[in-house]
């Protein structure tokens, strides 16, 4: 990232922006809202990447004495060929298992591809100077519960989900050594795109309905495949 960053800082007229993750400033577990304030803390080695990159990013282009490089921050994204806790939920989801996640209300800000995109283009064209960081992330968030819900209304199931008292979840998590990944599941993390908004970029709202469509096109094309 920073040969590219500086490649482009002496090379390259135009913007330079650098996709980056929320998990560059906090862990899975952090609960809160994040801005462009949020004192950076990575929890993990993907995290401390991302904000490695982000400072060789900023450094490149200030080291040229030149303003045009942003850093955008994301929260989990979904659409075609989706990674990460996401993927793990719709697999998840696409089964006739009751799953103990009624009890999981903590929410959190999601984003989809079309509006990573979007938010791209318009911090390209925009007429104004660019900030350092910017902040993404559609409205409203949503609970681990609605995910798998919609997940499941796209694959043609019903919602099945048990409610679990969290104390009892939380104990088993423990005794099973699994304490972070469960307060990362109850963890509300809510990113605060205001920033990006007064930009002119435009949040998707209706994050849970292309979750469902997600689910119902992976299911067609499992069906089509065989």
């Amino acid at each position: 990232t920073g040969l590219l960053a500086r490649a482009a800082a002496a090379l390259a007229s135009g913007r330079f922006l650098y996709l980056s993750s929320i998990r560059a400033v906090v862990g899975p577990d952090f609960s809160g809202t994040i801005d462009e304030a949020t004192v950076p803390a990575p929890q993990d080695a993907y995290g401390r990447s991302k904000r490695d990159g982000e400072i060789r990013t900023l450094d490149a282009y200030r080291s040229a004495g030149r303003s045009d490089a942003a850093v955008l921050r994301l929260p989990p994204v979904h659409g075609e060929g989706m990674k990460g806790n996401l993927a793990t939920l719709m697999r998840l989801a696409d089964s006739a298992l009751p799953l103990p996640t009624a009890a999981l209300t903590g929410t959190r800000s999601l984003i989809s591809t079309g509006a990573v995109a979007g938010a791209v283009l318009r911090l390209l064209t925009k007429p104004k100077p660019l900030r350092p960081i910017y902040i993404a992330g559609d409205r409203p968030p949503a609970a681990i519960s609605e995910i798998v819900t919609a997940f499941r209304r796209g694959f043609g199931r019903p919602p099945r989900l048990v409610a679990v008292p969290a104390a009892p979840m939380r104990l088993a998590a423990r005794l099973f050594g699994k304490a972070k990944e469960w307060e990362a599941l109850a963890a509300t993390q809510i990113c605060d795109p205001s920033l990006l908004f007064a930009e002119g970029w435009a949040p998707e709202t209706d994050t849970l309905e292309q979750l469902t469509e997600l689910a119902r096109r992976s299911r067609s094309g499992d069906a089509q495949a065989r």
